[in-house]
């Protein structure tokens, strides 16, 4: 799968987290969207039309769950990763059903963001420009 520019979505209510994964993909080539809510994600999606989406589970308002599961309804085979800081998450059935296993979810702290690009490549057959 090849991307010119490729468009990532970064949903986390924390600032320093958004930034600094925004950071790191914009060094990796991406055009970097970012949102402090579910919601405000949702309003993102609607306009931007991103290839990925990385998405915290605990968000004010609408959690990450349903963030994913409301942002598949309008984008169908949208790709996420999930990037949490919930030590005890497991991927309930409904994202299950919806094609996201174990290997979506990161915990934070990672040892390297390198870890996220390289689920994007492992998983969705990208391959960064770098």
């Amino acid at each position: 799968m090849s991307f010119e520019s490729p468009v990532i979505l970064i949903v986390d209510d924390e600032a320093l987290i958004r930034a600094t994964l925004a950071d790191f993909f914009e060094d990796c080539g991406f055009d970097v969207h970012t949102a402090g809510s579910g919601e405000e994600g949702l309003e993102k999606l609607a306009a931007l039309a991103p290839d990925f989406v990385t998405v915290d589970m605990r968000l004010p308002g609408m959690d990450g769950n349903d963030f994913i599961l409301a942002a598949l309804a309008i984008r169908p085979g949208l790709r996420f990763l999930i990037f949490t800081g919930s030590a005890d998450y497991v991927l309930p059935m409904p994202l299950r059903n919806a094609g996201l296993t174990p290997e979506h979810v990161f915990m934070k702290p990672v040892q390297s963001l390198e870890a996220l690009l390289g689920a994007l490549e492992k998983l969705y057959g990208f391959k960064a420009e770098l």
